[in-house]
């Protein structure tokens, strides 16, 4: 199945979300930001997302939602009451009266209770969201994937009528180019020996022969249909044939004999080259 490297998934719950974005890289690029509260979850999360892709460059992004919320403070009630009970009986002793106020008694240590986070819950659904997260990040990239699979196939086809039109036009191209050499020769002389005649003509059909470059094509052709297939991760793969589609079609216009064929390799370089910027956006 063909993925795409390009692709975004969000999740949230409890006041965690998760944001995932990925794009397309030669390699496999994870990168993390998440409060210092959770970065112990970091090498776990690391590995669970190279099970789900192996190449391109994932921002992996985690917000506590509640960050900038009020916290709920509460009074320790006993301390408070110690330290009024304490406050009064010193007063009581030294015949004086108190001289702190509330505020105070606020600035006391330990007076003011603030809540405290449940780190393990909140590690626990950040484990899970995530999880979420990189389905969903799969899922977008495989339907991303399928698009840039219709677009290759489209574009391969068109390549093949191209190799094909080649094959069948080479016969009579060919045919007709030695018929132009031999009366050629025959304009500059009359006594030209027909066995060296014969042997020119063989040697000129030789280096122009393209049955190889065109079966090459075929082959090639055949081999991207079947990777397209592949359940394993493919972009290398395709991205060499394309390699080799480029070179054969380089010779096939170096060899070719006619203006048509030409102009045909010349489409045919177009195609390859729209097929390989899809590629680079493929797993």
């Amino acid at each position: 199945m063909t993925y795409s490297m390009t692709a975004f998934a969000q999740v949230s719950a409890d006041d965690i979300s998760w944001e995932i974005r990925s794009v397309n890289q030669r390699y496999l690029d994870i990168t993390f930001r998440m409060p210092e509260s959770l970065r112990v979850l970091e090498p776990p999360l690391r590995a669970k997302a190279k099970s789900f892709v192996s190449r391109g460059k994932i921002d992996c992004t985690l917000r506590l939602n509640n960050d900038n919320a009020r916290p709920a403070l509460t009074l320790d009630e006993g301390l408070l009451t110690a330290l009024t009970d304490l406050q009064a009986e010193i007063a009581s002793i030294s015949g004086t009266q108190p001289t702190s106020n509330a505020l105070d008694l606020l600035r006391w240590p330990g007076i003011i209770k603030e809540p405290e986070q449940d780190v393990d819950s909140q590690c626990e659904t950040a484990k899970t969201l995530f999880s979420d997260a990189m389905e969903r990040l799969v899922s977008m990239r495989a339907t991303e994937g399928n698009e840039l699979q219709r677009i290759i196939e489209e574009k391969l086809q068109q390549l093949a009528v191209r190799v094909s039109q080649v094959r069948s036009a080479t016969p009579a191209i060919l045919a007709d180019h030695q018929q132009k050499i031999r009366s050629k020769l025959a304009e500059f002389s009359a006594d030209a020996d027909p066995f060296r005649l014969e042997q020119e003509l063989v040697l000129i059909a030789n280096k122009s022969d393209i049955a190889e470059e065109l079966d090459r094509l075929d082959t090639h052709i055949t081999e991207i249909r079947n990777t397209l297939t592949l359940k394993e991760s493919i972009g290398r793969r395709l991205d060499f044939l394309m390699q080799e589609l480029n070179r054969e079609t380089n010779t096939l216009s170096s060899k070719a004999l006619d203006t048509d064929t030409t102009l045909t390799t010349v489409d045919m370089k177009v195609l390859i080259e729209q097929m390989r910027e899809q590629i680079q956006n493929i797993e």
